[in-house]
């Protein structure tokens, strides 16, 4: 294909996204650069730098060592990602090692398992094993409810095509007003997947169209040996025939989309996906450490404004501490991020308001989605036979005048929300 064909078969599928209106907003742009740039094929995905990341040492080694490599290796990457990124360096020009960066961690996620500390819970049971459980109730078996290309994320992340989501079971906290309650406290809902089959599911996403990989659940954390084995997989695996009669039964728009042509999700001969990570962030420094080179996206929420309404409402302790640390040391890396927070009844002056002043002082150039969709589920519905009187305090819409106040809160703080969180009353004036 010359080189001008090149260029249109491109914009065939990438220009629905670049060109949208929401990239006019500046700040925008700014923070979500890479993303655009990995989502256009204009840059290479971080995991196809990480397999090109050397590290020196024998993955039988203990795991203090194992660390101290990936701590050494992972410098390398960053020295290499800044030369990509600049234009200094393309792909091609770096070697396949024979132990990689995505090697080292495939085998660091194996072994944390074998202890579990992929969360702040910090479990540290052996989840190989499966005798006894954690509070996520899993042990090495991930499942997947459904997988589809969602049309429903910001605009950003859905584009026109899609954010290829992929919703996992279980979850790591118990919020009692849970919109995938089904999924998050159903640890068996959904059906078996290993890695080769993940990575299946994420190659049709991206070859279908996609814009992302949009890893959610219930929460991805739990199930990260899966996630990240799947990734060192991405590209190398298509699934037959047989495997897509079983994978389909998990994909609700299966058929509803063609699979592209090569040029349109290859980068210089390999598959290319920006990996998005939409996560609750209640993660082990660990886990932050291992997703750093693998993420181009992260999509967290940031719920409560202390700990004493994250226990009150999701039973999770050390909540506020734990998600703005990792806010801030993804925000100090320099990573693309949109924040969303959910507005509830009766929680905005104790969580909304308190978070988004936090973010303002902490990540003030970053997009945030200020959500009004919230809505009573789960054991905060008081027409559901689940129903908890002990959540009577949420257990209706926020009002009108709560929206506002959030609102007016983000806007005085000089927050980028409009775009993100209004794009349907800014769509009718960008057209």
């Amino acid at each position: 294909m010359n080189k001008s064909l090149k260029h249109l078969s491109r914009n065939l599928l990438h220009g629905v996204l670049e060109t949208l209106w929401i990239w006019r907003d500046e700040r925008v742009a700014a923070r979500l650069g890479w993303y655009l740039a990995v989502a256009t094929n204009r840059m290479p995905a971080k995991y196809l730098i990480c397999r090109r990341t050397p590290v020196d040492v024998e993955l039988d080694a203990g795991e203090d060592e194992l660390w101290s490599a990936h701590r050494e290796a992972a410098k390398v990457f960053e020295e290499t990602f800044g030369a990509v990124r600049s234009g200094e360096l393309r792909l091609r020009e770096l070697q396949r090692p024979a132990k990689s960066l995505m090697d080292l961690k495939v085998e660091l996620v194996k072994r944390m398992l074998r202890h579990c500390n992929f969360c702040r819970w910090n479990c540290r049971v052996d989840r190989g094993e499966g005798a006894k459980r954690g509070t996520c109730m899993l042990d090495k078996v991930s499942r997947v409810s459904t997988y589809f290309h969602h049309l429903g994320e910001e605009l950003p992340i859905r584009g026109l095509r899609g954010s290829g989501t992929i919703f996992f079971t279980s979850c790591n906290m118990r919020c009692g007003f849970c919109q995938n309650g089904d999924i998050s406290k159903d640890k068996d809902n959904g059906m078996v997947v290993d890695p080769a089959l993940l990575a299946m599911m994420m190659w049709e996403l991206r070859v279908e169209g996609c814009h992302n990989i949009n890893l959610v659940g219930g929460e991805p954390t739990i199930h990260l040996h899966t996630i990240v084995e799947a990734i060192s997989l991405l590209g190398s695996v298509q699934p037959s025939r047989d495997k897509l009669v079983y994978l389909w039964m998990m994909k609700p728009d299966a058929l509803s989309w063609r699979r592209l042509e090569p040029a349109q999700y290859l980068y210089e001969g390999e598959l290319n996906a920006p990996i998005l990570w939409n996560s609750n962030m209640f993660m082990s420094l660990e886990t932050l450490e291992i997703l750093r080179e693998l993420v181009d996206i992260w999509l967290p929420d940031f719920k409560f404004g202390s700990n004493a309404c994250s226990i009150k409402l999701a039973r999770t302790p050390w909540y506020w501490e734990t998600v703005s640390r990792n806010h801030k040391i993804i925000y100090d890396w320099g990573e693309d991020i949109v924040i969303r927070h959910l507005v509830m009844p009766n929680h905005v002056e104790c969580c909304t308001k308190r978070v988004l002043s936090w973010i303002s002082d902490n990540m003030p150039d970053v997009p945030v989605n200020v959500m009004d969709q919230y809505h009573p589920d789960c054991f905060a519905d008081p027409l559901s036979p689940d129903y908890d009187p002990k959540y009577s305090e949420i257990a209706r819409r926020p009002t009108r005048e709560e929206i506002l106040e959030a609102y007016r809160f983000a806007r005085r703080l000089g927050l980028v929300f409009e775009s993100i969180s209004l794009e349907k009353s800014v769509f009718g004036l960008r057209p």
